[in-house]
């Protein structure tokens, strides 16, 4: 007959050089999660996008201001704005015509058109 007996094995101590860095992970340690994407900003309780807030406040502005270029501020674009109130002042004007028709596309694209164009494409003329 056969008999098997256990018994613990006694356990070496490493020696320095054999053992792992402290920055390093040890194997019981499960390895860090993924990098989670980045967070998406969740829209409004009244289901509107974000960035569609600003699309009638902009096209408003653009038609009534628009030489002033302060439909370009409201979307964040400060250079285009700043070069729309150059080319009003330049043409005595005739560049808020530029502020006039941006308007009126502002207001003629769906919310998604716009939070795509204009919120997320940064599209700065037209």
């Amino acid at each position: 007959s056969l008999k098997i007996s256990w018994a613990p094995m006694s356990e070496e101590t490493p020696s320095p050089q054999d053992a792992p860095p402290e920055d390093a992970p040890s194997e019981d340690t499960p390895p860090p999660p993924p990098e989670a994407p980045p967070a998406v900003a969740a829209a409004p309780a009244s289901g509107q996008l974000p960035g569609a807030d600003k699309k009638v406040l902009a096209g408003i502005l653009g038609i009534i201001l628009g030489g002033f270029g302060v439909h370009k501020f409201i979307l964040g674009y400060t250079k285009e704005g700043i070069i729309q109130i150059v080319i009003t002042l330049v043409t005595c004007g005739f560049g808020s015509l530029v502020g006039l028709i941006e308007g009126i596309i502002y207001l003629t694209k769906s919310d998604e058109e716009f939070v795509a164009t204009y919120v997320e494409g940064r599209k700065g003329w037209f």
